[in-house]
């Protein structure tokens, strides 16, 4: 059976790690799998030969990072179905043909992807170089910041069903950023749909309506810019914190209790810094927000922490009881998100 390797002959002609080429080449013609290259990444399956179901449910991608520059498919694919059947794979390439040190591993149910998590992270895929493995966060919104004031949205919805495919809802704001501009909310239906979009945005058109326009994902720090008055409630899947109305809490705060084990190192803050430093993820920053006081007297904070190895920022909202100093509230606020950032890091609580 003939195989095929889609990809640009010219990419590969490039004088850049042959010898690992060449042996992707080999496996590619030995196991007549089909790799597609398009928008800056190279992938398998979506859906794989064969597949009569339907696409597998959120849950089920795992982000991979931290991978060597001359490793490929023939290496990644095989140790990723060692622990499950996988629906898609997707590697992020350079244009020198050198992977971009990360990649998409989509498997056909929730218990794999978790398996693909204990098993793989941490896992040394070359001496020395240990990967790392996290669920994978659906971004699927961007913001198109530096409109006028004068686009309505019934101009730019079929302006941008035209130049990008997939968009579900649009809403318009204005700018946090720039004066007298606007900044669209746009939320496409998936993830590879927001993708290519954002690439499609910012590398083919740079104008809309004759204005210069800056395309990039939704961070939640903008969302919460742009709703003011309505505190982001914004939690990415990976960290399942728990969302309640703004009125009251559904529980009590972290009390010290929570943290009484690691306090031989300081704080639960410095021990995630810790673990963190010894597993090479970069150290954490953390930036918290009091957001609203309910009669009660709890206070409401927005957080995000942020992980220089993890592809997405960990944010939401949390209820605390309040200290005397605002200080206290803050590093309150920081343990206890520390505390739930152990767990689903899988690091270890000792």
């Amino acid at each position: 059976m003939a195989t095929m390797l889609q990809v640009s002959a010219q990419k590969w002609s490039e004088e850049v790690n042959q010898t690992n080429k060449a042996a992707l080449l080999a496996w590619v013609k030995e196991t007549g799998i089909q790799l597609v290259q398009i928008n800056g990444q190279r992938k398998y399956g979506g859906p794989p030969p064969g597949w009569a179901g339907s696409v597998p449910p959120s849950g089920t991608e795992v982000f991979i990072g931290k991978i060597p520059q001359d490793i490929y498919e023939d290496k990644l694919i095989p140790l990723f179905q060692s622990v499950g059947k996988l629906y898609e794979f997707r590697l992020m390439m350079t244009f020198s043909g050198l992977n971009r040190g990360f990649a998409y591993a989509k498997y056909m149910n929730r218990h794999s992807a978790q398996e693909a998590i204990v098993v793989l992270n941490n896992f040394e895929i070359q001496p020395g170089h240990p990967i790392l493995v996290c669920r994978s966060t659906d971004k699927c919104e961007l913001c198109i910041d530096g409109l006028a004031s004068s686009v309505k949205e019934h101009q730019l919805l079929p302006l941008l069903q035209e130049l990008t495919t997939g968009v579900l809802s649009l809403s318009l704001h204005p700018s946090p950023y720039k004066k007298q501009r606007q900044l669209a909310e746009v939320k496409y239906t998936t993830h590879q749909a927001a993708a290519i979009a954002k690439k499609s945005l910012v590398e083919g058109t740079l104008c809309l309506f004759g204005d210069q326009i800056e395309v990039d994902w939704l961070k939640p720090s903008i969302k919460q810019e742009v709703h003011k008055g309505a505190p982001v409630q914004d939690v990415p899947e990976i960290l399942p914190f728990s969302h309640t109305r703004r009125d009251a809490p559904s529980q009590g705060p972290s009390e010290p209790a929570d943290c009484h084990m690691l306090s031989a190192v300081g704080s639960v803050v410095d021990y995630l810094k810790l673990e963190c430093e010894k597993r090479q993820l970069g150290p954490p920053q953390f930036y918290t927000k009091c957001v609203q006081r309910n009669p009660e007297g709890w206070l409401q904070f927005w957080y995000q922490v942020t992980i220089p190895s993890c592809p997405s920022p960990f944010s939401g909202l949390i209820w605390i009881k309040p200290d005397h100093s605002q200080l206290e509230d803050h590093e309150k606020v920081k343990n206890t998100v520390a505390l739930q950032l152990l767990k689903v890091l899988g690091l270890p609580v000792v």
